[in-house]
Parts: C-alpha cells; structure tokens; sequence
C-alpha cells in the first residue's frame, strides 16, 4: 500500500468554514506539462550572459542564475528575463528587449513540451498523469459544495488556456482564468484577489488558496485568506519537494501538502 505523506499544519488557528472562492495557481500547482522548465530557461540565461564576454566560468553563471530565477519563480516570466537584461547590461553587454528574451525561452520550452500537449490532445496520455495527482477530484469536490474557482498563473493567458483544456480542467473555471499578458502591468496575482474581492463581494478570510510559489501565499494572507501550500515533487508525482516547502514556510503558508491524495482530510480540516 502507498503511504501518503501527512497534511501539515503550520498555523492551526486560520479561518475555517466560510468559504466562497478558491484561487489556484497552475504550474506546479495543478499542471505538471511544464515541469523541468527550469532546465530550459537557466541554460539559456547561461548562454546569453556568456555571449557578454565575461570571464566568469559557466558554472558559476549557472549558480548566480538559479539564484534569481528561482527567486523570482511565481512572478510572471518577464520578471526573469527583465533580469537577464540587467545582468547582461552589468556586463557591459548590450541586452535585447526582455519580451524578446522571453519569446526566445517560450521558443526553446515548446519544443520540450510541445508533445506533451500534443499527446494530451490525440488522448495519447492521460490527463492524470500531467497533473498534480488528485488535481482533478479536488476541483470537482470544491465546485459541488458551491466554492467558485480562480485560475492565476506567471505563465502567459493563451498558454493556460491552452493547457488547461489539454488537461480537461477548463470546464471547472470558466471565465475566471487568468495569465501573464506581454504587458506586465495589466496582470498579477494580487490585481486577481483583489478583482475576486471587489467583484463579488467575498471578503478576505472567505478565500483559500493553493499555489506553489511564494506569491500566491503572501497575497492570499494579506488580505486574510488561508493560504495551502503545494510543495509538489513534480518530477516523480510523490512526496513532499524541501525546496519548495521552505521557500512556502517562509511566505507564510497555513498548511502544506504534496498533492490532493488526502484531500477529504483537507476539506475536513478547512471546514469545506
């Protein structure tokens, strides 16, 4: 029999029971088409600041690069390659515009994952085994006991869209699906709380929210939402990933799992 990993707890006294809207982020957090992005992206980086000229060896422009692309994991993608520009410019290279920079990333991600969404589309793989498992259920079960559902990811709108009908999540959400736009100041996750809030009337502790990153997390508290950690192991689709639950511990995470296998305890503990 498999043994589950335990729900964790980590403020005990958050709200329960009056819940209205859930807001899921996607990449990591429902979606595992995209898993080993960064084994694209920090290559690249590498590649890019090498091009400068400088005399820093390739294994310490991959460090000093993981170091701000994880940082800045969860924020939409052009917060990366703003970065990169600056790192380059540092150099005293001459950088491209980073919506360039990210064009050329989604280029060389797509061809990494392109047959993953083909194959989810032909029904050559199974929905299930491109999520975070009990993705699929947990959406079913927050939509019977009447919560309404958020979509909100870094990850370009056309691309979530895209994906999230590959993996027949789509029909959960509706309109309320939202992403990165080429202009960043239209979109982020704090502009969807507080849209969910102002729109519908939905105070701040009627909000629970399930995301991987930081961002997610810290909004949802701020505004007195309870906010669950997903610190997913995207790779094997087991088990609770370390990285990932130290960096929601410090964001404030109340509660931390890694995936949805237990999520009737869940619901019982957020009172749903």
């Amino acid at each position: 029999m498999q043994c589950l990993e335990p729900i964790e707890v980590i403020r005990s006294d958050f709200p329960r029971g009056q819940f209205k809207a859930a807001l899921f982020d996607f990449d990591g957090t429902l979606s595992l088409i995209r898993r080993n992005w960064q084994q694209v992206m920090i290559p690249m980086m590498v590649d890019v600041l090498a091009a400068t000229g400088t005399a820093e060896p390739r294994e310490q422009l991959s460090a000093h690069v993981e170091e701000y692309v994880m940082r800045l994991n969860g924020k939409q993608t052009i917060f990366q390659m703003m970065q990169l520009a600056e790192e380059v410019e540092a150099r005293g290279g001459a950088p491209r515009e980073p919506l360039e920079y990210k064009h050329q990333y989604h280029d060389l991600l797509w061809a990494q994952i392109g047959q993953r969404v083909a194959g989810l589309k032909q029904g050559e793989i199974q929905p299930e085994e491109l999520t975070v498992p009990g993705s699929h259920r947990l959406l079913e079960q927050l939509t019977n006991r009447g919560l309404t559902l958020y979509l909100a990811s870094g990850t370009d709108l056309k691309y979530v869209q895209d994906e999230l009908r590959a993996l027949e999540l789509d029909r959960f959400f509706g309109p309320h699906v939202y992403g990165a736009l080429d202009n960043h100041q239209a979109f982020s996750k704090a502009m969807i709380i507080e849209r969910i809030i102002a729109d519908t009337g939905v105070a701040g502790h009627e909000l629970v929210a399930f995301g991987d990153g930081y961002v997610e997390i810290e909004e949802t508290r701020r505004v007195g939402g309870v906010a669950i950690g997903v610190a997913s192991e995207e790779e094997t689709r087991q088990g609770v990933n370390a990285w990932k639950r130290n960096r929601l511990l410090r964001a404030g995470a109340d509660v931390i799992l890694g995936d949805y296998r237990r999520q009737d305890e869940l619901l019982q503990l957020l009172g749903i």
